[in-house]
């Protein structure tokens, strides 16, 4: 088979009177993240992985922030959309991997409805999503809580 893998990062600041939407999750927190979409940070590392994988580009060139109809979108559904242009380029997805960098809230509580959210979305299993969660002991922006980062991996192959 010819696997191919991509890798993703996003990363956006804590505002205050957004909702704080993670993996498809909206979570109780008192500040949300600044973004043209929902600023699903965890999403959009993973729909960046999936387009560099399948070389596709990235985020930005097919949802840019400068087009309105973008303004406040579903992350969700915009990773509906990546995983619908892989398929259409003859690739399947065989799992991916995300890390966000977050040093509040507490995401374990949030992390398998993240991953049934992603997969579904995905058209994939459950099984084939990783999330976590980790801090950075207090140190950079995401230590500052100035922001939240996240970072992913994906597989993909050619059918």
């Amino acid at each position: 088979m010819n696997f191919r893998v991509g890798h993703g990062y996003d990363v956006h600041r804590y505002v205050s009177g957004r909702k704080l939407i993670l993996g498809g999750v909206d979570i109780p927190f008192g500040k949300g993240l600044a973004g043209h979409s929902d600023a699903d940070v965890v999403v959009h590392a993973i729909m960046d992985a999936l387009l560099g994988a399948a070389a596709l580009g990235d985020i930005g060139k097919h949802f840019p922030d400068s087009d309105k109809k973008y303004k406040g979108a579903d992350s969700l559904l915009l990773l509906k959309n990546v995983c619908e242009m892989l398929r259409e380029n003859g690739y399947e997805i065989s799992n991916t991997d995300a890390t966000i960098v977050a040093q509040a809230p507490r995401l374990r509580p949030y992390i398998d409805e993240m991953r049934k959210n992603i997969a579904e979305s995905m058209g994939i299993d459950t099984d084939q999503v990783s999330v976590k969660a980790t801090t950075e002991e207090r140190l950079g922006f995401t230590g500052h809580l100035e922001g939240v980062a996240a970072h992913s991996v994906a597989l993909i192959y050619k059918r």
